[in-house]
C-alpha cells in the first residue's frame, strides 16, 4: 500500500464521517523494521510518530532516528524504567504497572502519557482490562500525581467488519463516557473503519512496508 495510500484512506474515512483528518494521527508501527526502511517508506515523507512493541528493539533505534516514540506492545514491569524515553505508553494495561510507571515517574521528576489498555473481545489471550473493571481501574490511575491519563486503547479480535466495528464504536463510547479525549484503535486491516467509529490514533505496519 505505501504511506501516501494509507494516508489518503486515512482521509478517505474521515470525510465519510464527516471528520477532520487532522483529528487523526498515524503512528506508524516499526517492529521488525530495519533504520533504512524505516527512513525509506516513513520518515522520508515526514515526521510521524513511530510505534514499537519492544522496549529493546526500541531503544536500538532510538539512537539513530530522531523520533516521536509511542510503545505500543506490553511493558513488562521490570522494563517500567524506560518508559520516559517514551512520549506516549498505548499498553497500561494493570494497575501493578501503573503503580511501577508512577514510580518511574516520581524518580524521573515528569508526568508520563499514557492509555488505558481494555479488552473489550474479553480475549484471555491479550491483556488490557475488561470493560467492568475500568471504571475502578480509571479512578485509582487518575489519583497517581506522575501519570496522565490521555485515553484509551483497544486491539480488537481478528475477524469481519461485523465483528471489530462495535468494538471500535464501544471504545469511543467509554473514551466519552471518561471524558478522555485520545482512542487508539485500528491496524493495518481495519483503520478505515476505527476511524470511521472515533480513533484519533491508528497502529498500522504492514501497510506502510508492502508494496
Amino acid at each position: 500500500m505505501g504511506l501516501p495510500q494509507v494516508l489518503q484512506a486515512m482521509e478517505a474515512a474521515c470525510r465519510r464521517a464527516g471528520r477532520d483528518p487532522r483529528e487523526v494521527r498515524l503512528v506508524a508501527v516499526t517492529k521488525g523494521r530495519s533504520v533504512e526502511e524505516i527512513q525509506d517508506k516513513v520518515l522520508r515523507f515526514g515526521s510521524f510518530p513511530l510505534g514499537e512493541s519492544r522496549v529493546q528493539e526500541a531503544l536500538k533505534k532510538m539512537e539513530v532516528l530522531k523520533a516521536e516514540w509511542h510503545l505500543i506492545g506490553p511493558l513488562q514491569r521490570n522494563k517500567a524504567k524506560f518508559a520516559p524515553r517514551f512520549t506516549l505508553i498505548h499498553s497500561l494495561d494493570s494497575l501493578r504497572l501503573a503503580e511501577a510507571l508512577d514510580r518511574v515517574g516520581a524518580k524521573a521528576g515528569m508526568r508520563l502519557k499514557v492509555l488505558v489498555e481494555v479488552n473489550l473481545g474479553r480475549e484471555p489471550q491479550k491483556h488490557g482490562f475488561l470493560e467492568e473493571e475500568l471504571p475502578e481501574a480509571l479512578a485509582r490511575i487518575r489519583e497517581m500525581e506522575h501519570l496522565s491519563v490521555l485515553g484509551l486503547m483497544t486491539v480488537p479480535p481478528i475477524g469481519p467488519e461485523a465483528v471489530v466495528r462495535p468494538i471500535f464504536r464501544r471504545l469511543s463510547e467509554l473514551a466519552d463516557r471518561y471524558g478522555l479525549p485520545e482512542r487508539s484503535m485500528g491496524m493495518s486491516d481495519d483503520f478505515p473503519i476505527a476511524i470511521e467509529e472515533g480513533a484519533t490514533l491508528v497502529r498500522v505496519g504492514r501497510a506502510l512496508f508492502v508494496d
